[in-house]
């Protein structure tokens, strides 16, 4: 097997679960290259388990499919639009149960590290803080806040996405639930 081709903003997809080892033939490039992906593609039509991460790192799937692998609407305004559409169009995407929702920092995308539980984000700057003020909005108190941190599992429901800035290291994450 060929070795994954690196992704700026999805550093490891295999481990992530958003690759899988299998023989299947690219929808694409018509070749079987040992790995497929299986998040989400967004697209007219449906592709499942059908696209090599070869085909989605160097753009080809999104042209020849019309698809874009995360939904980065509405980015910030200060992110540059290549950045947005090297995200969209060329990073494999992760699935979750709500609403995937990329994280940016420092005026560019963070690179996806994966779901993570109270255990994980209590050990990354900055992940914690934010989840705390997450439902802010909502009107949460701190103490519900609190409670839902601390019910988050990695493998569990609810989970946090978490990422990392690629320029000042600090963590970001997003909780999602079913």
């Amino acid at each position: 097997m060929e070795p994954l081709p690196a992704t700026r903003y999805h550093p490891d997809p295999l481990e992530t679960g958003s690759v899988e080892p299998d023989d299947v033939t690219c929808i694409v490039c018509d070749r079987a290259r040992g790995y497929v992906y299986v998040g989400p593609v967004y697209a007219d039509e449906e592709y499942v388990d059908e696209i090599c991460p070869w085909c989605i790192a160097d753009g080809s799937a999104a042209t020849a499919l019309g698809a874009t692998f995360t939904d980065v609407d509405p980015a910030p305004a200060d992110v540059p639009g290549g950045v947005v559409r090297e995200v969209a169009e060329r990073t494999p995407g992760f699935a979750g149960w709500q609403q995937e929702q990329w994280q940016f920092h420092c005026r560019d995308a963070a690179a996806y590290l994966g779901t993570a539980g109270i255990e994980e984000l209590a050990a990354r700057d900055g992940a914690l803080e934010m989840l705390l003020h997450e439902h802010d909005r909502f009107g949460w108190t701190a103490e519900q806040s609190q409670t839902f941190v601390e019910s988050l599992r990695r493998a569990g429901n609810p989970t946090a996405h978490l990422f990392r800035c690629l320029h000042c290291g600090l963590h970001l994450a997003h909780s999602d639930r079913s």
